[in-house]
């Protein structure tokens, strides 16, 4: 079998800092501020953060993320990592997120305020290589723009162990293509089953996640064996034998996964829930409904699934 050779992103994943864009929604709970601009306007709005720009606010479901990220900073001695605030606030109504910024000792200095647009368009320049955010249309552009993207679902779980960092991915539409799950969202299971049978030795392409979780091994590697704080794993419905074309997929990538669960469409939350997941990442809404019981979620919307949802609400409109 021939070895995939790395892509351009894979090697500027693996050689620069790691890049991190989030939403100030995010990082930080603005539903009453939100429920404002949404129910009284834009100006009820700007006065309201105005009048509480002193008062912190509480942390987001992405919050204790970040803060595990940008801790690794300290672990290593050395700025590897950078996390970029977007906001569709203006400087002036996002004063409010700055100072709580600072109330939390977040070493976060860069930041765009779009002032109403979105500031997707922020993320390419900032060279960022994730994006998170709870507005599904920003995730959406983020995700064309060829960056790994998520939007951030509200969530009854809380983060992994103490300041280990624990990412789980889904694989089809997320570290993978989804082209072996167009198979099986339009020919079925037995024929997906033939294909990654006869595929076996065929690596997958990569997803819009495999930059990131190529940047993710780098920053493991940059510690002594066995002490990396950051641990992954692939939570995937697949079952054997399909999961022969995923583990040689990985390994034509050069890319190890810590742990990988081969679920055969168990639900996947109480699995997360035993990993202690900080974080994970899904195509697929129904999956994410499950893990956000359990973790934090962050719903990829990419992929044949996603295409499918889209053109079934676009009938019923």
């Amino acid at each position: 079998m021939s070895e995939a050779l790395p892509t351009k992103s894979d090697i500027q994943a693996a050689t620069k800092k790691l890049v991190i864009a989030i939403s100030s929604r995010a990082l930080f709970d603005l539903s009453e501020s939100h429920r404002i601009y949404e129910e009284q306007g834009l100006d009820a709005y700007q006065q309201y953060q105005i009048a509480h720009e002193n008062e912190p606010l509480q942390p987001g479901s992405a919050f204790n993320l970040v803060r595990k990220l940008l801790n690794l900073n300290n672990l290593l001695k050395s700025q590897r990592v950078e996390v970029i605030l977007l906001s569709r606030n203006s400087a002036d109504t996002g004063l409010r997120v700055f100072n709580s910024i600072e109330h939390y000792k977040l070493p976060i200095t860069r930041a765009a305020f779009s002032g109403g647009s979105s500031p997707y368009r922020y993320i390419s320049a900032f060279e960022s290589q994730l994006f998170l955010s709870l507005d599904g249309s920003d995730v959406r552009q983020a995700l064309e723009l060829g960056i790994a993207a998520a939007t951030i679902l509200p969530s009854a779980g809380n983060s992994g162990r103490d300041d280990d960092l624990r990412f789980a991915f889904d694989g089809d539409a997320v570290l993978f293509s989804d082209e072996s799950e167009r198979i099986y969202k339009t020919q079925g299971l037995e024929a997906f089953a033939q294909n990654e049978k006869l595929s076996a030795n065929q690596p997958l392409s990569g997803g819009p996640f495999k930059p990131f979780l190529a940047a993710l091994q780098q920053l493991q590697l940059e510690f002594p064996p066995g002490e990396a704080p950051i641990r992954t794993c692939l939570v995937t419905a697949r079952s054997a034998p399909a999961h022969e074309r995923v583990v040689r997929t990985l390994r034509a990538w050069n890319i190890r996964i810590d742990e990988s669960l081969f679920l055969g469409g168990m639900d996947k939350g109480v699995f997360l829930k035993a990993f202690e997941a900080d974080v994970f990442f899904d195509d697929q809404e129904g999956h994410c409904d499950s893990a956000r019981q359990h973790v934090a979620t962050g719903h990829v919307p990419h992929g044949v699934a996603n295409d499918l949802a889209f053109m079934k609400l676009k009938q019923k409109k």
